[in-house]
């Protein structure tokens, strides 16, 4: 952290909560039958948030939006645990963080978040830092979206260097390959896009011109992808696809997201936690995919770490 800086947690919250005003204005633009529902939430030990929630709509089954600061006096494990410089600081955390699952099984789930953490501590400096990014999880595989959804992300990170002054994109890239990845089913949970969490680099005012930068990017990266799939034609084997792959979906969210793992351990609440839940899902026992089908080739070749920017 530069040590000139001082965090402006208050112009980070400004420009949270209107960047949860554009998501749901475009969506439901986009969608042009259902509109989000706003639930407004407290929390005991301070703080609360704004979830919003679109359900049943012409193109979205469900697509959730929620704006959540909290203050808390104890870090709950899932943070303090690597971090033991944090123990005895109060701290706030904000964000937003959103999850849409479209209704047509050709366009696909989407996940975005971005987040800052401080913790203070009288007579010390405080400890800060921003998370977040976005990522795409189809159950059909097209290149260009893939390529298209891939450039966004690159030109979102263009503009940032690490700490050790590289260019951000390649790491943010590795990174979000590495962390969304289900250990138990050896398989990504989609085709990638930007992770970072604990970033701090070049100070403040640049690491919060990063997260800035991932939301403001976020529905350039995602509206042409699903205006392009939203009116394709399907059936009964698309649709059992996709609700068998939204299992996976869930699987990742409830056994290996940190996010999710936070939210539950520091008391937060569940309803909004739990907005990323796809409104149907479904399990079958080692279902079995035909050789040389779509299904298929989204197992061997979307869900396969690449650089979709080399074969474009």
């Amino acid at each position: 952290m530069m040590p000139t800086e001082i965090p402006d947690a208050s112009a980070v919250e400004h420009y949270l909560r209107g960047l949860q005003d554009r998501l749901c204005g475009a969506i439901e633009t986009l969608d042009g039958k259902a509109q989000f529902a706003r639930d407004e939430w407290q929390r005991a030990e301070g703080g609360g948030g704004v979830t919003r929630i679109l359900n049943d709509g012409a193109v979205f089954e469900r697509a959730g939006v929620g704006f959540s600061d909290i203050l808390g006096s104890k870090l709950p494990p899932s943070a303090s645990a690597h971090r033991p410089e944090l123990a005895g600081r109060g701290y706030r955390a904000m964000g937003v963080s959103l999850v849409f699952h479209p209704r047509n099984p050709y366009a696909p789930t989407v996940h975005m978040n971005v987040r800052f953490f401080i913790a203070e501590k009288t007579g010390e400096a405080p400890v800060w830092w921003f998370g977040g990014g976005f990522d795409l999880t189809p159950y059909y595989g097209f290149d260009d979206d893939a390529q298209h959804w891939h450039a966004t992300a690159q030109a979102a990170a263009a503009n940032f260097k690490t700490r050790d002054g590289v260019p951000a994109h390649p790491h943010l890239k590795k990174w979000c390959d590495d962390y969304f990845f289900l250990k138990h089913r050896n398989e990504p949970r989609g085709i990638g896009g930007l992770f970072f969490d604990d970033w701090d680099a070049g100070g403040f005012t640049q690491s919060f011109a990063l997260i800035q930068s991932v939301g403001d990017h976020f529905l350039k990266a995602y509206l042409p992808i699903v205006e392009r799939r939203k009116d394709s034609a399907y059936g009964e084997r698309e649709r059992g696809w996709q609700l068998y792959r939204r299992g996976r979906y869930v699987e990742f969210n409830l056994v290996w997201d940190r996010g999710t793992l936070f939210g539950l351990q520091s008391g937060g609440r569940t309803e909004s936690i739990l907005m990323s839940m796809p409104p149907l899902v479904a399990w079958e026992y080692r279902r079995a995919i035909e050789t040389g089908s779509p299904e298929a080739a989204l197992i061997e070749r979307y869900l396969k770490p690449r650089d979709w920017l080399a074969t474009a």
